[in-house]
């Protein structure tokens, strides 16, 4: 099988570098189907180079025209729609189902870009002293930055670099080597869309191509979203060199599920929650607080659910429920995690962790695994899964249970399944944590809402998306005018 082509995308040119490479696996099957250049220092050089050179036009290019390559870019990402779900599902292992859901979710943030010249919009008092008026204007800040992970190919990059060049700053995207064929495939759109030369970069690598884009002196802005440990790397050297940083972490979310929640309702939103996209993403609903009587009505059917979902390989017509992991070496961390538990004493009532998949013996597969039992103190409930893996831990009661999801160091989804108003408020008011949904599993936001975690979730001060991810992505400045009179010429007297 003839591998993938993967290039840089540097100053309007697609360069592939003679240098070493990382193989791209299809989760799917295990098989090589692209070797991802492993970039460093001398590629990132020429791409914010690239992108210092293009900025000055394209910050002075008004936002209305700015604002038309993004409607060109919706209209050619809806007509590639098909094939960028089918790269996505390819080097990620998403069903196509999922693949397109995140492609979705991405193109908001297309549309919502395509908003600028509204969102630009600064303040205006006239005669605030005798005289003087004053004027706020949003500015671009330069060359940005976006490092992004291997969960989401097309929706994690589409949440930053729409925005960050609508407002007229010029981008370097690092793509997760794991997953770079769905940026190049964005690349490729956004060139036809029209954008000039080098307002747009992408540079592939590791290490290397992460700590030269985090201290050149010509980057003035870095988004992340990754593991909580790099989160914290890439805000502490971000800062360390004078660069605006938003960095997303990790997260442990909780799903309180009270004694009167709707059974149905409810397990198809816990198995969504804990199995969708194979646990691979950071608002997934890792662990199930039962709360009362709620453990008996609700985990007989969650168990059923989670023995039903159909593992397989997405990259075929015939889809399953949900598709393997990254890599085998993320398959074992999993299963490491899970017998952790076991061990100290929580025990598998779901168990996923012997499927076979008989027409893809070499793909990176878990089935769905729910633990009950689940106490604070073992490791499987401090750690990130990122895995198909749902943890059970009962309660008494509210309080019980807004105090256990108050312990975790993260804090960026939770959730709760009731039909009591007041119990519903009690819990979004006092549970920790940037993002709440009541009888909503997931409750990710919108791109007009910007992605609010919180703690060890977050690192920064302003959000991706939304009005935050404008702010992120400009400054202000702030003019005071006044004008004296005399030599204004016969205009006036006419």
């Amino acid at each position: 099988m003839s591998l993938l082509p993967c290039p840089n995308y540097i100053a309007g040119e697609w360069l592939t570098p003679k240098i070493g490479t990382t193989p791209v696996f299809n989760p799917s099957t295990g098989d090589v189907i692209a070797e991802c250049p492993a970039g460093g220092t001398a590629e990132v050089n020429a791409a914010v180079e690239a992108a210092h050179a293009a900025f000055p036009a394209w910050r002075d290019t008004p936002p209305v025209e700015r604002a038309r390559v993004f409607f060109k870019y919706r209209q050619l990402i809806e007509a590639n729609f098909d094939k960028l779900c089918q790269t996505v599902s390819r080097e990620h292992g998403k069903t196509h189902v999922e693949a397109r859901g995140s492609i979705f979710r991405g193109l908001e943030n297309v549309e919502y870009a395509c908003g600028i010249p509204t969102l630009l919009f600064g303040d205006s008092l006239k005669n605030i002293a005798r005289g003087v008026d004053c004027d706020t204007i949003n500015m671009p800040l330069g060359v940005c930055v976006g490092i992004t992970p291997f969960n989401f190919p097309a929706m994690v990059p589409l949440w930053m670099y729409p925005t960050a060049i609508a407002c007229g700053n010029t981008f370097v995207l690092k793509p997760s080597e794991k997953v770079p064929l769905s940026a190049v495939l964005l690349g490729q759109l956004l060139e036809e869309a029209g954008l000039p030369k080098g307002v747009f970069n992408i540079v592939h690598g590791g290490r290397e191509s992460v700590d030269a884009l985090l201290t050149h002196p010509k980057v003035k802005a870095i988004s992340f979203v990754g593991s909580t440990p790099i989160a914290k790397y890439i805000y502490e050297t971000g800062i360390k060199h004078g660069k605006r940083v938003q960095a997303n972490g990790g997260a442990k979310n909780y799903i309180v599920v009270m004694p009167d929640a709707d059974v149905g309702k409810t397990v198809e939103n816990l198995a969504t929650a804990a199995f969708g996209c194979a646990g691979e993403r950071c608002m997934a609903g890792s662990t199930a607080i039962a709360v009362g009587a709620a453990a008996d009505r609700v985990l007989p059917e969650l168990i059923k659910a989670a023995n039903a979902i159909k593992v397989g390989p997405t990259d075929r017509a015939a889809q399953p429920d949900m598709g393997p992991v990254i890599t085998a070496a993320h398959r074992d961390r999993v299963l490491s995690l899970v017998a952790s538990g076991e061990k100290e004493g929580a025990k598998v009532i779901a168990d996923g962790r012997g499927v076979k998949v008989a027409d893809a013996p070499r793909g990176f597969y878990l089935g769905a695994i729910v633990i009950d039992g689940v106490e604070n103190n073992m490791t499987l409930a401090r750690e990130e899964v990122f895995g198909p893996v749902l943890n059970v831990m009962r309660m008494d009661d509210l309080d019980s249970a807004i105090e256990q999801a108050n312990k975790s160091a993260f804090g960026n989804g939770a959730a709760i399944f009731t039909n009591n108003g007041r119990a519903a408020r009690e819990f979004t008011m006092r549970v920790k944590a940037g993002m709440v949904g009541v009888n909503v599993g997931v409750p990710a936001t919108m791109a007009m809402f910007p992605f609010t975690g919180w703690d060890e979730s977050f690192y920064g001060d302003l959000h991706i998306q939304g009005k935050e991810g404008i702010q992120f992505y400009t400054q202000q400045k702030v003019v005071s005018t006044r004008w004296f009179g005399g030599d204004v010429g016969d205009v006036w007297k006419k």
